[in-house]
């Protein structure tokens, strides 16, 4: 069995796993159950709050096949594709050290191509 960091394995899946931001979840979770989702969110707090967690689960309640009263199922390809990095649907940029020209040409580049899901998410931490 590989290695796998205690953050990792322990890292919020479901808007139901996410602690300490009750109005967040429910405002974001009732956006996505009522079909009225934002265009673009800014997540900003300090480290360790749960902004990217967030993120991450926004984009699979987006891109959920199985959708339940605005929570992702987690079992789906796309939820499954999602958890695991490997969906074209949502693109993440650490910008921290991903700062440079190249860095931010290759993700316009990557806007133009189309995707299995209903939705690009765009991530940038």
């Amino acid at each position: 069995m590989a290695y796998q960091s205690l953050y990792r394995r322990y890292r919020p899946r479901r808007f139901s796993d996410v602690r300490d931001q009750e109005p967040v979840v429910r405002a974001l979770r009732n956006a996505v159950r009522e079909d009225r989702v934002g265009h673009a969110y800014l997540f900003s707090g300090p480290r360790g709050t749960g902004k990217t967690s967030t993120a991450r689960i926004l984009a699979k309640a987006l891109n959920c096949e199985n959708l339940v009263d605005g929570e992702p199922c987690g079992v789906c390809e796309s939820c499954v594709a999602i958890d695991t990095g490997t969906s074209y649907d949502v693109q993440e940029l650490d910008a921290a050290s991903n700062n440079g020209v190249e860095d931010v040409r290759d993700l316009i580049s990557r806007v133009a191509l189309g995707s299995p899901g209903r939705t690009k998410v765009y991530i940038l931490d």
